[in-house]
Formats: C-alpha cells, sequence, structure tokens
C-alpha cells in the first residue's frame, strides 16, 4: 500500500555522522510549502493516509518511515548509551533529507515517537523549523519526571521494551504480529476500526528488525534522550516556534495529565495553541477531518 498515488517514493541513504548509517523510506510530492509529517510507535508513513490527500493541494509533504521502522533500516545496534536511535539521531535523519529536497526551512508535524523527533528537531535545528506540531504527547522529560499509578497502566510498553537486549525483543516476537497489533493499536479500549486499511501493513512491517529498533527506540527514552532534554531545561533551551499542540481526549495523554497545554508551556517561549479531540491516541486516523481543520488553521 503507497501512502497517495501522487507522491513519489524512494530509499535515502543517511550517511553515518555519529549515529550510524540509516536507509529512510520517503513519499515526497504536493503543493506549497514544505510540510514534514513523522509517524509513531508501532506504525509507519501509512498512518496519515486519510489526511495526505487534502494536505498536497496545500502542502509539498514529505512522510518519512523512522529509523527501523516500516521500511526504512537503521543500525544494527543502539551504540553508546543508545544514542543511535534517540530522537536526536532520528531528527538528524529528517533534517539531511529535508536539505535534500531543497527545503532549508519547513514545517513539521508528528504523532507518538514522531512528535518527540519533533521535540528534538525544533531544539537542535531551531533557525530550519518554522512552525510545528505535536500529536498526543507529554515532553518526554515531563514523563520521567513525573512517574505516578495512571502512568504506570497507561505507558506499560515503556518499561517494558526498554529492557536489555534480547528480553523484549524475544518476547514480542514470540507472539503472531497480528496479535501484537490488535493489542497495541486497540487501546485504550477503542478498538481497531479506524485503521482497516492500515491494519495488514502495520503486521507486515512488525518484524525482528523494527521490534529491536524500537526497543533501541525506547531505551534511548530515559538514557541519552532524558539527559539532553535534562540539559536543554536546566539551560532554558525551550521550542521558540510557534506549536500545535493536539491530544484525543480518550488517550493516556489526556488521563495521566490533565493540563497539557500548560504542561507544553513549560518547554516553550512563544506562541502555543491546541485542543483535545475526540478520539483516543490514534487521532490522526480515528479523527482526520478535525486534524485537518487545526493543520489548515495553524500551519
Amino acid at each position: 500500500m503507497r501512502l497517495h498515488s501522487q507522491l513519489k517514493s524512494e530509499f535515502i541513504n543517511i550517511p553515518d555522522r555519529g549515529f550510524g548509517k540509516s536507509k529512510i523510506f520517503t513519499s515526497h510530492g504536493g503543493n506549497g510549502p514544505p510540510l514534514l509529517l513523522i509517524h509513531g510507535n508501532p506504525m509507519c508513513q501509512l498512518t496519515w493516509h486519510k489526511i495526505v490527500p487534502e494536505l498536497i493541494k496545500n502542502f509539498y509533504i514529505v512522510a518519512v518511515d523512522i529509523r527501523g521502522y516500516g521500511d526504512s533500516m537503521g543500525p544494527k545496534d543502539g551504540g553508546e548509551n543508545h544514542i543511535n536511535y534517540s530522537f536526536r539521531a532520528m531528527g538528524s535523519d529528517f533534517k539531511f533529507i529535508m536539505e535534500k529536497f531543497g527545503f532549508d526551512k519547513f514545517f513539521v508535524a508528528g504523532h507518538d515517537r514522531g512528535a518527540r523527533i519533533t521535540h528534538r528537531l525544533c531544539l537542535d535545528f531551531k533557525p530550519n523549523i518554522t512552525k510545528a506540531a505535536v500529536i498526543d504527547i507529554l515532553p518526554n522529560r515531563h514523563l520521567w519526571k513525573n512517574v505516578n499509578k495512571d502512568w504506570s497502566l497507561a505507558y506499560w510498553h515503556w518499561v517494558f521494551m526498554l529492557q536489555p537486549y534480547d528480553f523484549p525483543e524475544k518476547l514480542m516476537s514470540s507472539v503472531s504480529p497480528v496479535y501484537f497489533m490488535k493489542k497495541k493499536l486497540s487501546k485504550p479500549g477503542i478498538g481497531i476500526d479506524f485503521c482497516k486499511k492500515t491494519f495488514k501493513e502495520y503486521v507486515r512491517c512488525f518484524n525482528w528488525k523494527t521490534i529491536c529498533a524500537s526497543c533501541e527506540d525506547y531505551r534511548a527514552s530515559p538514557t541519552c534522550d532524558l539527559e539532553m532534554e535534562d540539559k536543554d531545561f536546566n539551560n532554558n533551551n525551550h521550542i521558540d516556534c510557534p506549536l500545535l499542540v493536539l491530544w484525543g481526549k480518550k488517550s493516556h495523554t489526556e488521563i495521566t495529565d490533565g493540563n497539557v497545554i500548560e504542561t507544553w508551556r513549560k518547554y516553550c517561549t512563544n506562541n502555543i495553541v491546541g485542543s483535545s479531540i475526540d478520539g483516543g491516541h490514534y487521532i490522526q486516523e480515528e479523527n482526520p477531518k478535525e486534524i485537518l481543520k487545526w493543520f489548515n488553521r495553524f500551519f
């Protein structure tokens, strides 16, 4: 399944710039200013398929598979302190791709892990990010600093997937990809009707490569990623560009926080707007009309 027939799909080879080599599957095309779209776990770029047909009318879309996820390839190991699968490594991949396509400045929107990469892009490449949107997350640093019962129930997979190699990898691969995807995507009790067209592709991409990469991604979160974010926060290095924050009314983001906008204000120095949207965690597929309204208004 392709993201859209009007988009060109290709692999972009990323040289080793301190994070190992990667090979990123990319779909791009459209009309207007560049908008980078970054998916989350356990998905791929196809998560945007319901909104891309409208977005390409007004934006030049660049949709990517995160290193190791989907059809992308990443380093075989996480490197020292899991740096090869840090949000910085992933953001560096996408900055390289946008430069390759001739875009010095661009918009970026991410969901879940993609939103955390978006956050890092806003910190590492301030002159290049014009506006950014994060979908259904709280800052990585905030989550690790505010662990409680609700957090533990909602984010169980974080603590499981960060266990040392290859314990979570072997357990995740010991069940069928269909079973795992149904359980993972149906939280918090909303079922999987929202991804009828994409479910088979999510299952196809759930292989040893992706399992290993995603576990390294989650191992980086409380180690090198948190170290970087602590340093940024303590040095008042916050998001400077306008930020759009969207989240699902039934998602774990709403349940574990309740003050999402105010939480994000602590990590921003500029304009921040946003709202909850009817739906769970995967609102770009659950409620694409509302996402489109916000994207068209904000970007």
